[in-house]
């Protein structure tokens, strides 16, 4: 049996747990999550605890029962504390500003990046290279973070370009000249 799948789920006082057919719907101080869970899995709802179980050994079935446990936690975390992804943009002249609900990359290119704030997220900038996307949705902040990534990926040869806070990039030495004397 799933380990990740077996293990209940507690929810927090303040947490607000809706279920009805395969919709669960989670509310908190941090927001409202609703999903649409796979129909075969079976959700159950006890005053303080969450536990999902699988109707049987199939192999859907089990490759489901951890996912769908997992994806309801995020939920009930996402609501409670909410999650958020840390950016840095390291580069001569590279920048990034907050404009409105707009996040604005000054990262090399001829002209401004502007990518609109997504509901869901709220975009901090703290000084001019450091970006923070937080929200209740695990996968909303995490997808926006890689689209901002996205824009200009860091490169081997400089180390410039933009990346997560504490991710290692693999450097790589710069051409050889042509050995010898003249």
């Amino acid at each position: 049996m799933s380990r990740i799948g077996r293990k209940p789920i507690d929810v927090p006082s303040g947490v607000e747990v809706k279920l009805e057919g395969n919709v669960i719907t989670v509310k908190g101080p941090k927001g409202t999550l609703t999903r649409t869970l796979h129909k075969d899995m079976i959700v159950e709802v006890e005053s303080n605890v969450i536990n999902v179980k699988r109707p049987s050994e199939q192999k859907e079935h089990k490759s489901l029962h951890g996912l769908t446990r997992t994806l309801v936690a995020n939920m009930v975390e996402g609501v409670t504390n909410g999650f958020k992804k840390e950016l840095e943009i390291q580069g001569v002249g590279y920048r990034a500003a907050k404009q409105g609900k707009d996040l604005v990359l000054n990262i090399g290119y001829s002209h401004q990046v502007i990518m609109p704030e997504i509901e869901g997220i709220t975009i901090d900038v703290a000084g001019t290279n450091k970006i923070t996307i937080s929200g209740p949705d695990k996968q909303i902040v995490g997808q926006f973070a890689a689209n901002v990534r996205e824009k200009r990926p860091p490169e081997p040869y400089k180390g410039k370009g933009i990346r997560y806070v504490g991710e290692f990039v693999q450097r790589k030495e710069g051409k050889a000249g042509k050995g010898g004397k003249k």
